[in-house]
Order: structure tokens, then sequence, then C-alpha cells
């Protein structure tokens, strides 16, 4: 049985992150975490006692801090924090990317910094453990002062209040799901309200999610690729090493030994005998334009890992009971990686639609039927999935437009400037699930080209994407409805199944 994985706002990795957040792995709180929560709360206490003006402690927030607010009141003026803050609009935010923010409000609260209680804690990890999502509408957040409005609906459960997602996606009364489950309410003490919506969590959670499927994209993208140039019968002379080591890039020499890797063998693409002048930008520089989505991929992650354990709330907490104010919850890092992985998964999908429209060309295509079709004319093949792919090319050049250049002021020009990390996310995850389809098209098309291609065989590697493939789409011999073919292999591709039996017989 696998253990629980341990809470410490020190350790937690992506791969962990995955595990909980869509594996159901079980967490818990690491007792090395409790001295420095318990010493933190302590500090809490101890202001509040003395009656020291500590910002969202014993004030009022944002523009509001000018405000003194007397001890026996500071409890209050945390859910009315929550409260007023739970103002978000839209649809559910996804399981996925809630159960994300529950593991990364935990883990940061962990730290020993915010001054909560263990027990706020243990509860955030008793959702996950419990599969409880709360109710969290998907728009409302700024990504400045944290995720404000999205923690806000997410910790008013805590307390007894909100909802909770029922599996089909009913909202229900939380207090009716918690005493059901018995479960009591948790009571909001001082300082708690405040540490739990100042913070990146759905930003984080959206960049984690993202870059975890990212790198599962670019790996079908290397396969689907390398199938369309096989049925393309391209030149194998642009994946040579030495242009990589010339061009000082790693990572498209990563790419060309992918793709050198998968073409191995080939009857088709290593062929001499037949050479069609200079390929195609969508064949020959492929290992140039995947390589620059590759960087963008890497970038993004170097801006997740620390963030994953990162303190964000505001106060934070330091010895000899210090309340530093500072603006740790502040998400331009994020939408800036936000935006630009949202480019590098755009450029995978765009890069990919060409070489699909190049394959039911038959101007373009090398001696293919036209749209691949069994009877042209009478059969229009794969014509439409191309549309598919274009429109969702198209969708994506809207979705792109970085959301971290239209910063607008807040909470009265108090914060007069915001990273907007929030709707960079929500459109990145939006570009992923596009680009998971227009992946799965090409993958489709290309196989059935490489299929037209026999008795002449592709690479090993190719050639064992068709029989992948295969066993989940049947071949193409009269027309038929693609959409069911294109959900399955677009749900391979994001569950990492079919690379993965790709990799089984040809790791690359």
């Amino acid at each position: 049985m696998t253990e629980p994985v341990p809470v410490d706002g020190r350790a937690l990795t992506l791969g962990q992150f995955i595990a909980v957040v869509r594996g159901g792995r079980a967490v818990n709180l690491s007792p090395e975490a409790r001295p420095a929560l318990a010493a933190s709360r302590a500090a809490v206490e101890r202001a509040v006692a003395a009656g020291r003006p500590v910002y969202g402690v014993t004030t009022g927030f944002g523009s509001l801090s000018n405000q003194v607010i007397p001890a026996q009141e500071a409890r209050q003026l945390q859910l009315s924090l929550l409260r007023s803050h739970a103002s978000g609009t839209g649809l559910p935010l996804p399981p996925e990317v809630v159960r994300g923010m529950l593991l990364l409000r935990a883990n940061a609260l962990s730290r020993g910094h915010s001054g909560v209680r263990p027990v706020l804690v243990e509860r955030l990890l008793e959702y996950l453990n419990r599969g409880l999502v709360p109710y969290v509408p998907e728009q409302g957040s700024v990504g400045a002062s944290g995720d404000l409005a999205p923690l806000a609906h997410l910790s008013l459960t805590l307390f007894g209040e909100g909802e909770i997602l029922t599996p089909d996606g009913q909202r229900v009364p939380t207090r009716a799901v918690l005493q059901q489950l018995g479960l009591a309410p948790l009571d909001l003490q001082e300082k708690e309200g405040v540490a739990l919506v100042n913070g990146t969590s759905l930003m984080t959670s959206y960049l984690a999610l993202s870059v975890a499927d990212g790198a599962e994209l670019l790996a079908a993208a290397e396969v689907a690729a390398a199938t369309s140039f096989d049925a393309l019968l391209g030149d194998p002379s642009s994946l040579d090493d030495r242009l990589g080591a010339l061009r000082n890039l790693p990572e498209q020499r990563a790419v060309a030994d992918a793709l050198r890797t998968l073409l191995h063998g080939s009857e088709l693409a290593m062929s001499t005998a037949e050479w069609h002048g200079q390929d195609p930008y969508t064949l020959r520089c492929v290992p140039q334009v995947l390589a620059a989505s590759r960087q963008g991929l890497e970038y993004a992650e170097r801006v997740l890992t620390p963030e994953l354990n990162a303190v964000s709330d505001n106060p934070v907490v330091f010895d000899q009971d210090q309340f530093v104010s500072g603006g740790n919850f502040h998400g331009e890092t994020l939408a800036l990686a936000l935006d630009a992985l949202a480019m590098a998964v755009h450029t995978l999908g765009a890069f990919s639609e060409r070489r699909i429209a190049r394959l039911v060309n038959p101007a373009l295509n090398r001696g293919l039927p036209a749209f691949l079709a069994p009877t042209a004319g009478r059969s229009s093949g794969f014509m439409i999935p191309q549309y598919l792919a274009a429109a969702l090319v198209n969708e994506n050049q809207t979705l792109v437009h970085p959301a971290s250049a239209s910063s607008l002021p807040t909470s009265a020009d108090q914060e007069d400037f915001v990273s907007m990390g929030a709707w960079a996310g929500r459109k990145l995850r939006a570009v992923v699930t596009n680009v998971q389809r227009i992946l799965a098209v090409e993958w489709i098309v290309a196989a059935q080209a490489l299929e037209l291609r026999h008795p002449r065989h592709g690479g090993t590697g190719t050639e064992t994407a068709l029989r992948v493939l295969r066993a989940h789409v049947q071949p193409w011999a009269e027309d038929r409805s693609p959409a069911p073919d294109i959900d399955r292999v677009a749900s391979g591709i994001a569950d990492g199944s079919l690379v993965a039996a790709v990799r089984a017989s040809t790791p690359f």
C-alpha cells in the first residue's frame, strides 16, 4: 500500500501533487511541521492579547488596514473576511483544480509562518482523504492579494458554510455533508481567515496540472510528428545531431534524438531514393519548433517547483513574534509562467494542424489519396477532422493573449498592479484540452497515411504508434463519425497511456 504523502511545507513534489490530486493518494500532516505551527499560533495569540496592531489580525484589510479592530472582535473579523470575499461567479472549478488548491493551501500553512492551528491544516487534508470537493466558482480572482474569492469559497466550507460538490456535480450545503460524515464545523480563530485566502493556490494548481499535462503533450507531439514525417516521406537529414550542436540548443538535440529513435529502420523517411527537394518547415524544423515548446515547459516548471512549497500569505510570522507584511501573495511570476506555457502548448497544436492539412491535401501529401479517403468523391475521408483542428487552433490563437499584460487596479488603488494569473491559468487549461484533441487528430490521420504506405514500413517507433492506435481506432475503410475516435485518442494522450505504450517498445 502506498504511504500517505507527508505535508510539511517543504518537500512537496510535482509527482506527489499529481498522485494526490488525480490519483487519490492519501496525505497527512508531518509530525515535523507541528512545532512550527504551534509556535506561530502562540505568537498570534500573544499579539491579540496584547492589543498589538497587526495587519489582518487586529486591523482591517486592504485599503481599510488603518482601522484597528478590538481584540474581542478579532475572530468575527476573520469570518466577515471570508463571507465578504466569497464573491466568485461562473461554473464550478474542475475537481482536480480544487483538490490542488486544498493540498497547496495545507502545504503552505504547514510551514509554520501563518499563525494557524494544526487542526485547520488537518481539516484541509481530511477533505482530500475523504474526497470532499468544495464548490468554488471559476471567476473572481485577479491573482494579486492571493486568489481571494476562490479561496474564500473553499475556506467557508471548513466552518460549515458554502457548498460541497457531489461526484455528479451537484451542489449540496456544506453543513449537511459534514453532518452526514460526523464532522463538526471548525471554529474560525484570529488570523486564520486571512491566512486561508491570502495565497497563490489557484494559480499554482493551474500551473502544476498544466506542467504535468504539457510534458505528456510534448511526448505525444514527438510521436505524432514522427508518424507524419514517415507518412510524408520526410528527409531525415534535418534531424542530424550536428545541426543542434551548431545551434547550441540542447532542447533541439533532444527532440531530434527522439525523432531519430522513433524513425529508426524506416523505409520511408530513411529512403534516399525519392528526394522531393527541401521539406516544408512542419517536417524540416520539427527539432527547432518543438525545442521552443520544450523550453517554455522547462521555464514553467522552474517557476512551479519552488512555488509548490512557498509561503504566500500576509502577514507572515517570524521568530520573536515578528509579523512582517509583504507581497508574497502576488501572482506575477505565476501569471507570466502560465501565459508563457499557453504559448508553448499552443505552438504544439498549431504546428500539428499544419501537418494534418498537408497529410490530407493531394497537392502536398506526396502521392496519398485526397483526404486519405478510401473512395474519393463518395467518401470525404479526413476532410472535416482537419477543419476541427483548424477551429481549435483559432480558439487558441485568441486564448493565448497574455492575461498578465492587462492589470486593473483594485481595493481603492491600494492593490494597484495585479497579475490576472487566475485567468491566465483558466485559459491555459482550455489551450491544453484543445491541443490534446489536435494531436489526437494528427495521430489518427498520420497513422492512416502510414498504413497507406505499406508494404513499405515506417520506423520502429512510428509502426508501434500505428499498432497502439489500432487498439483504439479501426482503419478508415468507409466514412463514419470520427468524433468518438478523436475523443478516445485525446483521452489516451491526456492520461499518458498511448505514449507509454509506444515507449514500452521504443524508448525515446
